[in-house]
C-alpha cells in the first residue's frame, strides 16, 4: 500500500490541472458578478437562508460582496499562475466555503464539490513547476509528485459519479417522468428547444445519464476505451453546459481527464519543455501515517454522507432530509405555494405575512422545503420579538413533486413557533409523503 501511495510519478497532470482549475474558479467568481448572481443572491435579499448553525455568516453590505467576489477571482488567477500559491488557494477555499454556507437559495451540489477540490488543491504540490513560485524559488521546483495525488482525485470523482448514477434508480427517473419535465422547461431554447421535446430525447437522457455516470470513470481508466469515452465526455458535458447552464462544472469535469491519460502523453501535449520523470522512486515520507489516516477519514465520510437519507425516516424527495452533499443532482422538480399567517396573542388579530416584504421571488421557493420553513419561522419570530409582540405562526404549504398535484407538506393547524429543527433525525412535524409518490 505504501509503495502504491507514495511512489514518485511525473507531475504534469497536476500542473496542467492547476492552470485550468485556477482559470475556471476565477471565471466562476467574476462570472457571478457579471451575470448578476451576486446581486440577486447576496446583495438584494434582506435575509439569506444560510446553512443552519452558520447564522454568523452574513453577506457584507454593498459593495462588499462585489469586492469579495472580485478578490476571489483574483486569487483564482494567482492560483493559475502559481503566484503565492498556498496563500491564494487557502484564501479562495475559505472565501468560497463562506459563500457556500451563507445561503441556500442557489444551492448546487457542484458548489460543494468545488469545496472538496479546493481542499485537495490546498494539500497537493501543484505549484512546483510552471509557476511564478517555482521560478522565484528554484529549490521549490520539481517534476514529480507522490502517486496518491492521482489516486485521490480519481477516487473522489468516482464516488461523485457513482452516487449520481445510483440516485437516478428511482421510478420517476427510470420511466422518463423527470427527464421529460426537465426538457419541457427548455422548450423556449433557440434552435434546440423543439428537438428537446421529442420522446426519444427523453429516453436517451434517461438511460445515457445513468450509464454515463456509472461507467465513465472505469472506462476512462481502461486504455482500450479511454479515448472514445473522452470524446463522449466532451459531448456529454457540452450538452449539459448548453442545456442546463451549470457554470464551470462541465469544464471542470473535462479537466479531470488529465489524471486518466498517461502522464507522458500529458507532458508531451501540454508541457513539451518540461523534463519527464520516469524513475518512480519510492521513499515514504515521515508523514505517511498521517496522510493515510486523512485518506481513510475523508473517504469514509464521502462514502457515508450520500447514504444517510436511507437511515432517516421518510422519503428524501419529500422531506429533503439527507438531500444535500449527496450527489443527488437534478433528480426532482418541485412546485407548490406557501402562505404564512401570524396571530397576535395580545390582540387576537391574525394577519397574512407579506412574503415579498421579507424574501425575493427566488427565495420564496425555499418555503416549500422543510428547513426553509423552519428558518423563515425563526426570522419572523425574531422580527416580532424585537417589537415585543407575542405571536403564533401558521402556514398553508402544499408541494407537488415531479408534476404531481400539490399536497400539504405540514399541518396548517400547527403552530410553527413550537417546532424545532433536527439535523440528524427526521423532523416529525413534516407530514408523510403522498401515496402517489414513488
Amino acid at each position: 500500500m505504501n509503495k502504491i501511495l507514495f511512489k514518485q510519478v511525473d507531475n504534469s497532470p497536476l500542473i496542467v490541472f492547476r492552470i485550468i482549475f485556477g482559470l475556471l474558479i476565477a471565471l466562476e467568481a467574476w462570472g457571478a458578478i457579471a451575470t448578476g448572481w451576486v446581486r440577486r443572491t447576496l446583495v438584494e435579499p434582506k435575509f439569506t437562508f444560510n446553512f443552519i448553525g452558520f447564522d454568523f455568516l452574513q453577506p457584507i453590505p454593498e459593495p462588499g460582496m462585489y469586492i469579495y467576489f472580485g478578490l476571489m477571482g483574483s486569487f483564482g488567477i494567482l492560483i493559475m499562475l502559481g503566484v503565492k500559491y498556498r496563500l491564494s488557494i487557502i484564501a479562495y477555499t475559505v472565501m468560497w466555503t463562506g459563500v457556500y454556507l451563507m445561503q441556500k437559495t442557489s444551492y448546487n451540489n457542484h458548489y460543494y464539490l468545488l469545496i472538496l477540490l479546493l481542499i485537495f488543491m490546498c494539500i497537493v504540490p501543484a505549484h512546483t513547476y510552471f509557476s511564478y513560485d517555482a521560478k522565484k524559488n528554484p529549490t521549490l521546483r520539481s517534476i514529480k509528485m507522490p502517486n496518491w495525488v492521482v489516486l485521490f482525485i480519481i477516487a473522489q470523482i468516482w464516488i461523485v459519479y457513482t452516487y449520481a448514477s445510483l440516485a437516478k434508480f428511482y421510478p420517476d427517473w427510470m420511466d422518463g417522468t423527470f427527464p421529460e419535465l426537465l426538457m419541457k422547461g427548455r422548450a423556449h431554447y433557440w434552435l434546440i428547444g423543439d428537438l428537446l421535446q421529442h420522446q426519444w430525447v427523453h429516453v436517451g437522457i434517461t438511460y445515457f445519464g445513468v450509464l454515463f455516470d456509472l461507467l465513465v470513470v472505469p472506462l476512462l481508466l481502461w486504455k482500450r476505451t479511454r479515448v472514445t469515452v473522452f470524446w463522449i465526455s466532451v459531448f456529454f458535458h457540452l450538452f449539459n453546459s448548453i442545456v442546463f447552464q451549470i457554470g464551470i462544472f462541465p469544464y471542470m469535469s473535462l479537466a479531470f481527464t488529465v489524471f486518466f491519460f498517461p502522464k507522458q502523453y500529458i507532458q508531451q501535449t501540454f508541457l513539451k519543455s518540461k523534463p519527464f520523470y520516469s524513475d518512480e522512486a519510492y521513499t515514504p515520507p515521515k508523514s505517511a501515517p498521517l496522510i493515510k489516516t486523512f485518506f481513510a477519514v475523508w473517504f469514509i465520510l464521502q462514502l457515508i454522507l450520500p447514504l444517510r437519507h436511507h437511515f432517516i425516516k421518510g422519503e428524501v424527495l419529500w422531506t429533503e432530509e439527507g438531500h444535500r452533499v449527496s450527489w443527488r443532482m437534478m433528480l426532482r422538480s418541485k412546485t407548490g405555494y406557501a402562505s404564512f399567517r401570524v396571530k397576535n396573542l395580545t390582540t387576537g388579530e391574525t394577519n397574512y405575512v407579506k412574503l415579498e416584504k421579507y424574501l425575493t421571488q427566488k427565495q420564496r421557493r425555499q418555503l416549500i422545503k422543510p428547513d426553509g420553513i423552519w428558518q423563515f419561522t425563526q426570522h419572523l419570530k425574531e422580527d416580532y420579538a424585537a417589537k415585543e409582540i407575542p405571536i403564533e405562526i401558521y402556514a398553508r404549504i402544499k408541494v407537488g413533486v415531479n408534476g404531481r398535484p400539490p399536497e400539504f407538506l405540514i399541518d396548517p393547524k400547527l403552530d410553527l413557533t413550537k417546532i424545532t429543527w433536527n439535523y440528524f433525525y427526521h423532523n416529525d412535524w413534516i407530514l408523510p409523503h403522498p401515496e402517489s409518490m414513488p
